[in-house]
């Protein structure tokens, strides 16, 4: 299997998949194509376009089967290693998950339009200036706690179903932007933050997004150093 991404600093899209594959050890090759632009004639569209219509990562690409969305990605990597527990085991939490990752893959439009992932960079005044001006971001933020408040409360944690599975994998991203704007939450999503932080496939992610040294359009006073 080869899983197309693009830049680890930036792809909240391609950080699901991998991080999920990387935490339980699938098989994969990564193929990473660095975002020059989106025109239709750059690199990145021209190597993407190639192979999906969607011109977008991430995709996953074995033989002849091609599979774009992370979402599409994620059931299909869930029907091909059945032996590992990327969804919750009982039916109705399995469907509860399920419905948390399709309300990430459609909503909350707001955060990420006003914070998008930059896992390098500390913008904690931005942050603060989002939420004074942008209620929609400060709605977004309640109903994210409220959704991992209740599911580690149902589960008993550590993480929202239990174990690490796809669901926190989807929102690993949105913890990279928690963290980069320091937007506040309260102490038990503090904690599982924390806890999706140092999971292996995510801390693998943020090393490696560390030392890309590809700015597109950010400036260097908005780094952090890498042992943050």
């Amino acid at each position: 299997m080869q899983l197309y991404i693009g830049n680890k600093n930036y792809s909240s899209w391609s950080m699901r998949p991998w991080v999920l594959m990387t935490h339980f050890g699938l098989p994969f090759e990564e193929a990473l194509v660095r975002f020059d632009s989106f025109d239709p004639g750059s690199r990145f569209k021209t190597v993407v376009g190639a192979l999906a219509p969607t011109g977008k990562v991430p995709l996953l690409v074995e033989g002849d089967l091609i599979v774009w969305d992370s979402l599409a990605i994620a059931e299909t990597l869930a029907e091909r290693f059945p032996q590992h527990p990327l969804w919750p085991a009982d039916p109705a939490a399995r469907a509860r998950a399920r419905s948390l990752c399709a309300e990430m893959h459609s909503g909350f439009g707001a955060l990420r339009n006003a914070c998008p992932m930059n896992i390098e960079a500390s913008l904690p005044e931005v942050g603060a200036q989002v939420l004074r001006e942008q209620p929609a971001v400060a709605a977004d933020l309640a109903r994210l706690q409220t959704m991992w408040t209740e599911a580690l409360a149902a589960s008993g944690g550590p993480f929202l179903f239990g174990d690490f599975g796809i669901v926190d994998a989807y929102y690993a991203p949105v913890v990279a932007r928690l963290r980069s704007y320091a937007l506040p939450v309260s102490p038990a999503v503090q904690a599982y933050m924390d806890r999706i932080w140092a999971s292996p496939g995510v801390a693998a992610w943020v090393a490696q997004a560390l030392v890309e040294r590809d700015f597109l359009g950010f400036e260097e006073p908005y780094r952090r150093a890498p042992a943050a």
